[in-house]
Parts: structure tokens; C-alpha cells; sequence
């Protein structure tokens, strides 16, 4: 679990910015048909098995129409919910659950498909010691809740932008002209901090080592390359694989050895999960 969750203040921006896309000039069908003065309970029901994530997320869309608005939560982020039990139930001003209704939705039914999936990925991946990783591959403008959904499913962020860490990969070293060449100007730029370099071919490791990698990817091997590759590097560098991990393989590239497996598919490929926000009077 992380250890704390998005800052509300840029989670108030980007709900207020999801509320202008969906209501623009106002609710027409809301308006109405719901009295202006009624109020409303609504339950937020799992549809299906899943990893809840983002609920400080979907209660933000209510309050931003109902500051007074209650939440009664029956878990938290980074529970398990079976189909048909409430997540929790939300109290407020009738029009103000109904319009917000699909932005809270859509909030919390995608960020509990990444940490559901991510889940799976972790729980596939038990007892190996490897641990499974996220990538860059996001949704543009939500990197941040993406991320904090893998961390949610038990699963570890990567670098959160191109300005969090060095990482070479194969177009860097095409432009440069070879490992080598791109892992040493990576690390004389680097301020003694680490450097990943992704390599393609077993020989490749060789050059980022001796140029000082601290880290190695290894892009599209298959498991028993891996296997070969950790055994070669002896636990000089961390390890990490990536590319055509899958959860029918990813148990048998964890036994092959490294220490972390990148997963795009967590945030690029998550389904949403079936959450539905069930309103009665109050």
C-alpha cells in the first residue's frame, strides 16, 4: 500500500475539470425531474471481484457538487470486494449524487481495474521475490492516480517522468551508436545517481556494466535468457524484464530471477470493473 494518496489539491483540479466535460451548462434531465430541495443515499455496489481504488477520488466528484455530502466507507483502498457487497454509501443533496454520479464512476471503476489487475500480477509472482512494476504507458493527465491504483494493488511505481530517474533505452542508444557510448554519457550526466540501461542482446550487458549501469533492463528476452542473464550478472546490478509479460508467463519469468517485471498492461490494458452507484431517497 502507499503510504499516502494523491494530493487532494490537484485531485480537486482534475474533478473539476472531469464535472465541466460532463455537465457543461447544467444537468437538463436532473433539473428536471429531482426536486431542488430533495435528498438521496446512494450505494456504491462491486458488481464484480475486485481491488478498490480511487474512493477519495469518487467522493472528491460528490463533494465538489455537495460539500456536506457524508461517506460512510465499508473499506478502504487496497480491500477486496466480492460481487454484490457495498463499498461504501454516500449522503447528500439528490442533485448533486446524480451529476456526479459517472464522474465519480468512471474515476473509481478505472483506477480499481489497475489495482485489481495489478493484483493478480502480484499474487501470480508470490514467493519469488520478484516484484512487478509499472511503466510510463498511462493515460495522459492521470499518471498520477494511475500509479498511486498499481502501488494500491501492491505493485511498485516506476520513474513518474522523464525527470525522475535515467533510464537508456534502444532509440537513445540507435541515436548514439552503442551502449557503451550511451551509458557513459548517461552516467557522467547523472550526478551519481543510477542509471538503467535497457539492452536487447546478452552482450550488451557487458558494455552498460563496464560503463558504469547501475541497473539492467532486459528488453523481450525469453524466461530461460533471463535465468542465463541473472546468472551472469551475479547480483552486481538489480534486474528488471520487460516486454510480452503476461500473466500466463509472468510466474515463470519471476523464477527466472530479477528483481522487478515491468508490466505496461497494468495501466495501458486494465478493464474498468462493474461499479454501480445505486440512489434511493434519503
Amino acid at each position: 500500500m502507499p503510504r499516502e494518496g494523491p494530493s487532494p489539491e490537484r485531485v480537486a483540479r482534475l474533478v473539476r475539470a472531469a464535472l465541466d466535460e460532463d455537465i457543461g451548462a447544467g444537468d437538463l434531465t436532473t433539473a428536471v425531474t429531482v426536486p431542488e430541495g430533495a435528498r438521496a443515499r446512494g450505494l456504491l455496489v462491486a458488481k464484480q471481484e475486485l481491488v478498490v481504488a480511487g474512493l477519495d477520488i469518487a467522493l472528491a466528484a460528490f463533494r465538489a457538487l455537495d460539500p456536506a455530502a457524508a461517506w460512510q466507507p465499508e473499506g478502504g483502498d487496497g480491500d477486496r470486494f466480492f460481487p454484490g457487497t457495498v463499498i461504501g454509501a454516500v449522503s447528500g443533496r439528490a442533485r448533486a449524487l446524480l451529476s456526479a454520479e459517472r464522474v465519480a464512476l468512471n474515476f473509481l471503476q478505472r483506477l480499481s481495474g489497475i489495482a485489481t489487475l495489478t493484483r493478480r500480477f502480484v499474487d501470480a509472482v508470490a514467493g519469488t521475490g520478484a516484484r512487478i512494476r509499472d511503466t510510463r504507458k498511462t493515460t495522459p493527465l492521470l499518471r498520477f492516480l494511475e500509479k498511486y491504483a498499481v502501488e494500491v494493488g501492491g505493485g511498485v511505481a516506476h520513474r513518474s517522468g522523464l525527470d525522475a530517474a535515467m533510464l537508456v533505452k534502444d532509440n537513445h542508444v540507435r541515436l548514439v551508436g552503442s551502449v557503451r557510448a550511451a551509458t557513459l554519457r548517461a552516467v557522467a550526466g547523472s550526478e551519481g545517481g543510477e542509471v538503467e540501461i535497457e539492452v536487447d542482446d546478452p552482450e550488451q550487458m557487458g558494455e552498460a556494466l563496464a560503463a558504469g549501469a547501475g541497473m539492467i533492463l532486459l528488453d523481450n528476452f525469453a524466461p530461460d535468457q533471463v535465468r542465463a542473464a541473472v546468472a551472469r550478472l551475479a547480483g552486481r546490478v538489480p534486474v528488471e524484464v520487460s516486454g510480452g509479460i503476461r500473466l500466463e508467463n509472468v510466474r515463470e519469468y519471476a523464477e527466472a530471477g530479477p528483481d522487478y517485471i515491468a508490466v505496461g498492461a497494468l495501466t495501458h490494458s486494465a478493464p474498468a470493473v462493474d461499479v454501480s452507484l445505486e440512489v434511493e431517497p434519503a
